[in-house]
């Protein structure tokens, strides 16, 4: 019982001012650079699912264009190209789950990080305020343990999931209303 209160008990030790600073100013120079690199992963995702929107769209036009064209084409050979667009529609639905599974990835570890350096900042601002405020202007910082220190890893509230939800919802509801409109108009335009 003795040993378990040894190692689980606190005691605080002097921390020199500068390796405080530097640990600090450390921690939020890596969270500021994790910051960036996420957001450029997000910006080359998002242009990657904006190439593969454009390009999805003239294969559509291209279908289109191919069914009012074709005079061999009749009313009774209306699966060809609906079974095409089945097809090419779940080819295209996974390939955007997967880019906006990335993006979302992204942002939400990109939260994480400006939450930290957020943290970080936060405390190196106390620091500073803490140090200028200190009694005869010494070295360390009296009374303040090793574990006051360390910045841990922040998440985002579970309410930030929603937002990736409606991201979900507003592409996937987009793309049954084009599956939708491209097979009707299938129909139409080979059955009236």
């Amino acid at each position: 019982m003795a040993d378990y209160e040894t190692h689980h008990h606190h005691h605080h030790q002097a921390i020199p001012k500068e390796t405080a600073f530097q640990a600090l100013n450390t921690i939020i120079q890596l969270h500021f650079e994790k910051t960036l690199e996420k957001k450029r992963s997000i910006d080359l995702q998002k242009k990657e699912l904006h190439k593969l929107f454009q390009l999805f769209f003239i294969f559509l036009g291209l279908v289109f264009l191919a069914q009012a064209q074709s005079p061999r084409l009749q009313c009774r050979h209306c699966w060809v190209p609906i079974t095409l667009l089945s097809l090419s529609h779940l080819i295209f639905y996974v390939s955007v789950a997967q880019t906006l599974r990335c993006i979302n990835g992204f942002k939400y570890q990109r939260r994480c990080h400006k939450l930290t350096l957020g943290l970080a900042t936060e405390k190196l601002r106390e620091m500073k305020i803490r140090a200028s405020g200190a009694a005869g202007g010494g070295d360390h910082f009296e009374g303040v343990g090793d574990d006051e220190f360390e910045i841990h890893y922040q998440e985002p509230p579970e309410s930030y999931f929603g937002k990736f939800k409606r991201n979900w919802a507003l592409h996937f509801g987009f793309l049954i209303l084009i599956y939708g409109f491209m097979v009707s108009s299938s129909v139409v335009l080979l059955c009236f």
